[in-house]
C-alpha cells in the first residue's frame, strides 16, 4: 500500500512539473500584471467611493438647498445626486426640486417637492420618498431608547421544513435558535409567534432577537446567526427585524451567489485537467507511462491528485472568506470530484481539443445546473437538499445538518465521480487512447470491457458458475448506474416541481422511465455490439433479467429520499413512488408493491435486450416501447396511491 502511494505521488509530481512547465514565465508575469492592475483599479475605486455594488448610483438629479433637513437623506441615497437649487431648471438640469419655506427666524415651516412631468420624474419622486423613509429609520435606530423609537417591532424567523432526521446526529453548529423555540436571547419569547411578542415595553429593545434562519439575511444577534459578511446592506437578503414597514420578503440571493462563487473556479480547473489528459493522447505522448510497471489506476490517480488538491485549496479559501467551516468544504468536494471525473471521461472520449471544449462546456453547464437550480430553493422545500451547495448555506447559517441529509446531498455525486473514473479507466489502454474512434464507439468499449463473455444460455448453463459470474457482472454494472439515475431523476424533480402538476407529472413520468430504461439496457447493447454476448434470444432474456434484478436491488437504496422529506412533494412521490405511500397498507399489498417493480423491470429490460441483440435500429425501437410500458406503469402507481 505504501509503495503504491509512493508511485501515485511520483506521478503527481510529474504532472505538477509538466503543468507548470507548460506556461512560460512571460505569460505568468503578464497574468500577474493584469491581476495587479485590475486589483489596483478596483481597490482604488472602492477607496474613493467611485466603485461600489450599487448599480443604480447617481440616476436622478435632485435640486436641494444645503441647509435643508432633507439634504442628508438625498446625500445618503446612492440613486440621488444633489444639485444646487440656484439655477436649477426642472426637467432640464433637475428631475426633482425640493424647496424649503422658511420663517423669519430661519426655521423650516413648509417643504414643497416638485417633480418633472415625465416617467423619470415620477421615479425620482418615488426614490426620494424611499430615501426619506430610510433616513428616518436610521435616525430612530440611532436613538439610545430603542423602545421609544420603535414602540412596535416585528421579528420574523424563517425556519426550514422539518424532516424525519431532525432528532438524529448532526454535523456543524446548530445552536442558532434551533428547533426548540428557545432561540430568544432575552427570554421574552418574542419569536414564538405569540400575540404581543416584542411589543412589551419592559423588554430590552423589544426586538426579540435571533438572526434570521433564511439564507441571505445578514442580521445577527449575540454573536451567532448567519455568518455571511454583509455585502451591500440588504441587497442579498430579506430584512427580518425592525418596524413593520421595513420588513421585506425573502429571496435566496446568497444561494445564487454561493453557487457561482464555489463553481466558477471548477470551470477553469477542468480546462487544465482535460487538456492535460488529452495532450497525452496526442501523438502518443502518453505511451511511456503505459509501458511502465504502473497500473492505469495509479497513473490516473497520480495525474488527478494535484487538481483535487487545487480544488480543495480553492474551496477552503472561499469557505473561509464567506465564514464557512469544514462542512462547506466537505459539501463542495464531491462536486469538484464530479467535475474532474466527467472531464476525465470526456478527455478520454474526445478526438480533438475542439471536441474536448464541447465536452467541458457541456459538463460545466450540466453540473452547474445540478448544483445551482436546487440551491435556489434553500429553506423553501426539501428539494434543495439535492444540491450539495445547500449544505454550504446551512453551514453559513449555523444550522444543524443531520448525517442522513449530508449523505443524501453528497452521496450521489461522490459515487457518480467514482464510477465515472471507472468508466474512463475502461478505455485507458493503447487500443483506445491512440485511436480516432467516435465518442459513441468509445462509450460502448468502456462499457463492454466491464462485462464477461456469454456464449449461450440453456437450462443446464444456468447453474454454471462461469455463466453465473458473467450474469453477475451484468447485474453489478446495472447497479452501478443507480447513482447516475438518481442524480438525473433528482435533477428532473428539481427542474419540474415548480411547474403545474398537470404539466410536470406526465413529463416527469416519461423522463423517469426513459432514464431508467437507458441505464438498464445501454451496456447490454454494448455487449452485443462488441461480441461479448452471443446474439441469441436466450442470451438476451438472461442478460435482460440479470440487469433488471441488479437494478431492482440497487433501487431500494433510494429509500433514503423518504428520510429527508423529498416524498412530501407530489413530484417526489411520482419519481420515487416505490418508497412512498405504503403506510397503513396490509403486508400482502406491501409485498405486491415491493415486487411489482421487479416484474416491470424484468419485462421492459428483456424487451430492450432482445432489440439490442438484433441491431441499433431494433434497439432504439424496443427502447422506446420499454419506456412507454414503464411510463404507463408509473402513471398507474401514481394514480393508485398518489
Amino acid at each position: 500500500m505504501i509503495d503504491r502511494l509512493r508511485r501515485i505521488l511520483r506521478v503527481a509530481r510529474w504532472e505538477v512539473a509538466r503543468a507548470g512547465g507548460g506556461v512560460d514565465r512571460r505569460t505568468l508575469l503578464a497574468a500577474l500584471a493584469l491581476l495587479l492592475v485590475a486589483g489596483g483599479v478596483l481597490g482604488g475605486g472602492l477607496a474613493v467611493g467611485a466603485v461600489g455594488l450599487d448599480v443604480d448610483r447617481d440616476v436622478y438629479r435632485v435640486a436641494v438647498d444645503g441647509g435643508s433637513p432633507y439634504a442628508d437623506a438625498i446625500e445618503e441615497a446612492p440613486a440621488l445626486t444633489p444639485r444646487p437649487v440656484n439655477g436649477a431648471e426642472l426637467g432640464d438640469t433637475a428631475d426633482l426640486v425640493v424647496l424649503d419655506g422658511r420663517s423669519q427666524s430661519g426655521a423650516v415651516e413648509t417643504v414643497v417637492v416638485r417633480a418633472s412631468d415625465t416617467r423619470k420624474g415620477e421615479a425620482a419622486a418615488a426614490e426620494f420618498r424611499e430615501a426619506v423613509e430610510a433616513h428616518n429609520e436610521r435616525l430612530m435606530a440611532a436613538e439610545e431608547n430603542a423602545t421609544a423609537a420603535f414602540p412596535v417591532t416585528v421579528s420574523l424567523r424563517y425556519v426550514s421544513r422539518t424532516s424525519a432526521l431532525d432528532e438524529g446526529s448532526t454535523l456543524g453548529e446548530g445552536d442558532g435558535g434551533g428547533g426548540d423555540g428557545s432561540g430568544d436571547s432575552d427570554g421574552s419569547g418574542g419569536s414564538d409567534g405569540s400575540a404581543g411578542g416584542g411589543s412589551d415595553g419592559d423588554t430590552e429593545g423589544g426586538t426579540g432577537a435571533t438572526g434570521s434562519d433564511f439564507p441571505g439575511d445578514d442580521t445577527t444577534a449575540d454573536g451567532d446567526g448567519f455568518a455571511v459578511p454583509s455585502v451591500g446592506g440588504g441587497t442579498f437578503g430579506a430584512d427580518t427585524v425592525g418596524s413593520p414597514g421595513s420588513i421585506s420578503p425573502p429571496f435566496p440571493f446568497v444561494s445564487l451567489l454561493l453557487a457561482f462563487v464555489f463553481l466558477v473556479p471548477m470551470n477553469f480547473l477542468i480546462q487544465a485537467y482535460g487538456s492535460s489528459v488529452l495532450d497525452e493522447r496526442t501523438n502518443r505522448r502518453g505511451e511511456p507511462l503505459l509501458v511502465t510497471p504502473l497500473s492505469p489506476v495509479d497513473i490516473v490517480a497520480g495525474k488527478t491528485l494535484p487538481y483535487v488538491a487545487a480544488a480543495l485549496l480553492v474551496t477552503t479559501l472561499i469557505a473561509v472568506a464567506v465564514g464557512g467551516g469544514a462542512l462547506s468544504v466537505i459539501a463542495v468536494l464531491p462536486v469538484a470530484l464530479t467535475f474532474l471525473a466527467a472531464t476525465f471521461v470526456g478527455a478520454m472520449f474526445a478526438r480533438s481539443f475542439k471536441e474536448l471544449t464541447f465536452v467541458t462546456v457541456g459538463v460545466s453547464v450540466l453540473l452547474t445546473t445540478y448544483a445551482f437550480v436546487p440551491a435556489v430553493f434553500t429553506n423553501v422545500t426539501p428539494v434543495a437538499l439535492v444540491s450539495p451547495l445547500t449544505l454550504v448555506v446551512f453551514d453559513l447559517q449555523g444550522e444543524a445538518v443531520s448525517v442522513g441529509e449530508a449523505l443524501f446531498s453528497t452521496g450521489p455525486m461522490a459515487l457518480g465521480a467514482a464510477l465515472l473514473f471507472g468508466l474512463g479507466l475502461g478505455v485507458y489502454r493503447e487500443e483506445d487512447m491512440f485511436t480516432q474512434k467516435p465518442v459513441g464507439r468509445k462509450l460502448l468499449d468502456a462499457l463492454a470491457v466491464r462485462l464477461s463473455a456469454i456464449e449461450d444460455v440453456d437450462l443446464s448453463g444456468l447453474v454454471d458458475r462461469r455463466r453465473l459470474r458473467a450474469l453477475g457482472s451484468v447485474a453489478f454494472l446495472t447497479a452501478c448506474t443507480i447513482p447516475f439515475v438518481f442524480v438525473a431523476e433528482l435533477l428532473a424533480v428539481a427542474t419540474l416541481f415548480a411547474l403545474p402538476v398537470t404539466v410536470s407529472i406526465p413529463v416527469l413520468l416519461v423522463t423517469i422511465a426513459f432514464i431508467e430504461e437507458v441505464a438498464k439496457s445501454v451496456h447490454l447493447y454494448a455487449g452485443f455490439e462488441r461480441g461479448v454476448f452471443a446474439r441469441t434470444d436466450r442470451v438476451a432474456v438472461a442478460v435482460g433479467l440479470a440487469s433488471a434484478i441488479g437494478f431492482f436491488l440497487a433501487e431500494k437504496a433510494t429509500a433514503v429520499v423518504q428520510a429527508v422529506g423529498l416524498t412530501d412533494l407530489y413530484v417526489g412521490r411520482a419519481a420515487f413512488g416505490s418508497v412512498a405511500g405504503v403506510e397503513g397498507l396490509s403486508p400482502v399489498v406491501i409485498a405486491a408493491l415491493l415486487f411489482a417493480p421487479l416484474l416491470l423491470h424484468g419485462f421492459a429490460t428483456t424487451v430492450a435486450a432482445v432489440g439490442a441483440s438484433r441491431n441499433r435500429t431494433a434497439y432504439a425501437l424496443t427502447l422506446a416501447l420499454a419506456t412507454l410500458l414503464h411510463a404507463a406503469y408509473n402513471f398507474g402507481v401514481v394514480s393508485l396511491h398518489g
